[in-house]
Formats: structure tokens, C-alpha cells, sequence
């Protein structure tokens, strides 16, 4: 079982007198943190009457055990402690059994939820919206700079991929090589064509042309 450090001393002072006093009387039961002078167990009766006089010593109504056991769950339920956590502790022996006790603080952990999505949900809209207004406020040397790149661009309008030096003709290269010189085929000069005409004896180059007439 868990216990604070604050009742984890508070046990072990009382074991601590409580061990001396069994001590001194001899008393037949050991191990008993909370006991009669003589180490006896207490009586339930003696509980309650000594719960009732702290009660009126401290002005509040009269309470009894089971009344802080309601306490201790009702802090630990609101505190928002798992359902589950609290039917643990206090030992029921299902989950609906602390439902059912403690269904009105259930039903104030359900709103404190929904209340808390909203105030989320709240803060998030006013953190975009005065993101948005910091932008139409924008300085206007912004807004300078902008108009002046716009300009920028209609001026000097580049289209994507275009290199203004890619579609120029390039120079080729200088050689010292002569080009081939024309090929002359002489041509038999016995045959005539049909209409009577004697075909040249020389042709210029492979065209199969006959050179001009001076």
C-alpha cells in the first residue's frame, strides 16, 4: 500500500512509543503500532470518542472513519487521479462500486475536461489570429522591398531553362587542312545522245554535270 512520507514518519514515531510502552508493562501482544497503554488493540468505541474530541477541539463538525476514507477519495478524484487508481485504494471490489459512490465527481471531472478542450482549443484560435493580424501589419518596408523585386521581374522577365547564349552560332575551329580537290571522270566521247548532241568529254565532279560554257 502507498503511503506519503509525511504518515510514513508519523507511523514510525508512533511505533517507536509504542514499542517502549510494550516494553515497560510486558505486554503479550508485539508488533501493534496503535495500542492500549498495556499493548492491548484498541477498542472501536475508543477510536470513536477520541476522533469526536479532536473534532470539537478543532471547531468542526463531528466526523467519522468513514467519512475521511469519502474525503481521502473525493481529494484524490478531483485532484484527477485515475478512477481506476482510486477503486485500488480504496478496495472496492469493482470499478462500478466507485462509479456509482462517486458518479457526482465524475460528473465535475467530465465538465473540468470538456472546460479544459475548450480553453486549448480558445487559446489556439487567438494565437493564430494575432499571428495573422502581425501580418497584415506587416512594417511597410516590407512591403516596399516586395513591390520592388516584383518590379525587378517584369523588367528582366527570364524564362525558366532559357540561356541567352545557347541558340548563338559557334565559331568553328581554324584548320590548316585544304579541302579535297573537284574530281574530273572523263567520259567516252564515241556515243551520241538521241538528240544528236555529243555529250561533253569531261564532268564536273561525281555530280554528273557538264561544266559551262564559256
Amino acid at each position: 500500500m502507498a503511503i506519503s512520507p509525511r504518515v510514513a514518519a508519523a507511523l514510525r514515531h508512533r511505533a517507536r512509543s509504542s514499542a517502549r510502552t510494550q516494553t515497560d508493562l510486558g505486554a503479550p501482544f508485539r508488533g501493534l503500532v496503535f495500542c492500549r497503554p498495556d499493548g492491548r488493540p484498541l477498542r472501536p468505541r475508543a477510536v470513536l470518542d477520541r476522533l469526536r474530541e479532536l473534532s470539537d477541539e478543532a471547531g468542526v463538525p463531528r466526523v467519522t472513519v468513514h467519512d475521511l476514507r469519502h474525503l481521502a477519495a473525493t481529494l484524490t478524484i478531483t485532484a484527477g487521479v485515475p478512477l481506476t487508481v482510486v477503486s485500488k485504494t480504496l478496495r472496492h471490489s469493482t470499478l462500478s462500486t466507485t462509479a456509482n459512490i462517486y458518479s457526482h465527481l465524475t460528473r465535475q471531472a467530465a465538465r473540468e475536461a470538456v472546460d479544459t478542450i475548450e480553453h486549448t482549443l480558445t487559446r489556439a484560435e487567438q494565437k493564430a489570429e494575432r499571428q495573422s493580424r502581425q501580418t497584415r501589419l506587416r512594417s511597410p518596408r516590407d512591403h516596399i522591398q516586395r513591390l520592388r523585386e516584383a518590379v525587378n521581374r517584369l523588367r528582366s522577365p527570364t524564362r525558366p531553362g532559357f540561356c541567352a547564349t545557347a541558340n548563338r552560332p559557334q565559331p568553328r575551329a581554324a584548320t590548316t587542312l585544304r579541302p579535297p580537290a573537284l574530281q574530273v571522270r572523263e567520259k567516252p566521247s564515241s556515243r551520241k545522245r538521241e538528240n544528236g548532241l555529243r555529250p561533253a568529254s569531261k564532268l564536273v565532279g561525281t555530280t554528273g554535270f557538264e561544266p559551262a560554257t564559256p
